[in-house]
């Protein structure tokens, strides 16, 4: 995908989930994400980490864990996050900006740092009953992404023998004659990322079997 094209969506969406973070009450901070076991506090530190973190470090933090993204991802929030959510945020909401540090990260395809954004933005807004998406063009990108091969999350295979076909979108992934998962695009993109909370917004045929592979 075309970095440059790419580049100023992951600026604005950042921004987007730095606006949503400013609103939040002590207690709003401490509630758990989609991620399993991370607070919207942790989501925020992982995201700042993941932003921080150029190629080498990366690899350098992935072998030093041992091969385990677990602890790999553990240390890394460790490593972002400041005694306060407060702190914490005005540290990743300065990133890439005069007076903060520079964003680096871990390749130079920025599709998956996209999707990052995407997802975990959701990861935190969902639970909180936060309105706000992502703008339409970046969960495009991330969709289309997602649908061509694994990353940092199984996307691919996650849907692999479904159609996808969005409702409010022309994104459409796998041979139209596989059972159908369809509903609108955002749900698709968190559905690829292993989100079972978006389930009840897709309907169709596949459903059942995508329930399936997310439960397990």
């Amino acid at each position: 995908m075309d970095t440059s094209r790419l580049r100023p969506m992951l600026a604005t969406e950042h921004a987007e989930i730095v606006a949503d973070l400013r609103e939040l009450t002590p207690e709003q901070w401490d509630r758990t994400s989609l991620c399993d076991e991370w607070t919207v506090h942790d989501v925020t530190a992982h995201l700042g980490a993941g932003m921080t973190t150029g190629q080498l470090a990366w690899i350098a933090s992935i072998l030093r864990a041992g091969l385990r993204p677990a602890v790999h991802n553990r240390r890394q929030i460790a490593r972002f996050a400041r005694a306060t959510p407060e702190e914490t945020l005005a540290r990743f909401a300065a990133l890439g900006s005069e007076g903060g540090e520079p964003v680096r990260l871990p390749t130079g395809d920025t599709a998956p740092w996209l999707g990052e954004l995407v997802v975990h933005g959701q990861d935190i807004r969902h639970p909180l009953g936060i309105g706000r998406e992502p703008a339409p063009e970046a969960v495009a990108a991330v969709a289309r992404f997602y649908a061509s091969r694994d990353f940092a999350v199984n996307s691919r295979s996650q849907v692999k023998g479904l159609h996808l076909r969005a409702t409010d979108a022309e994104f459409t992934a796998n041979d139209p004659g596989l059972p159908v998962v369809e509903g609108p695009q955002l749900a698709l993109v968190m559905l690829m990322a292993g989100r079972p909370a978006y389930l009840d917004r897709v309907e169709g045929p596949g459903v059942p079997e995508l329930r399936s592979r997310l439960a397990g």
